[in-house]
């Protein structure tokens, strides 16, 4: 289980890419509404998520966590006790942690960052606090996953399949979409 969290102003391809990657791998994703069920994104889209956050399960079926970016997307998350506890709650247990754009400053202000590569988007380094900065678009170090933004998200996405499924899924999606090396 995948938890894909929309707040409002999130940037619509970090979430949508990486929604779409996914379910074409045959993972399940649920989007995860914060403050309701109807969230505008940052260009005035407006989406249904699947479930709100007062009603997911922190459990072993969750594998993995995704925080687009955007703003005020971020700030709507960070803000959020229920995303705070989501993030926690994998941490404690071993599980995937993905963020990008704004998104990974909400785990460098936990200090889960600290001496971990990771990248986000320019201007947001210093909320990085302590992480070794990457030259890379998308940088995994243990169990977190960060990128740069939404010029990176079908690459991000691929990353999250590599990491629940496999390499040999992500080339086959890869391939299917027709995505450059």
């Amino acid at each position: 289980m995948v938890y894909v969290f929309l707040a409002n102003g999130f940037e619509e391809l970090e979430a949508l890419a990486p929604i779409d990657i996914l379910r074409r791998a045959g993972l399940h994703v649920m989007t995860v509404g914060v403050g309701g069920e109807n969230i505008t994104a940052a260009h005035k889209v407006v989406f249904t998520a699947d479930t709100t956050v007062d009603k997911i399960e922190l459990n072993n079926e969750l594998d993995m966590i995704v925080l687009p970016g955007g703003m005020p997307g971020t700030l709507n998350l960070e803000n959020d006790d229920y995303v705070q506890a989501a993030i926690d709650y994998c941490v404690k247990n071993d599980k995937y942690v993905a963020a990008i754009c704004a998104a990974p400053s909400i785990l460098g202000h936990k200090g889960l960052l600290k001496d971990k590569e990771a990248i986000c988007f320019p201007g947001f380094e210093t909320d990085l606090e302590g992480a070794k900065l990457s030259d890379s678009a998308v940088a995994v170090d243990g169990r977190f996953i960060t990128a740069k933004g939404a010029g990176v998200c079908i690459e991000f996405a691929l990353t999250l399949v590599r990491k629940l499924v496999s390499e040999e899924k992500a080339e086959e999606i890869r391939k299917g979409i027709q995505c450059q090396n």
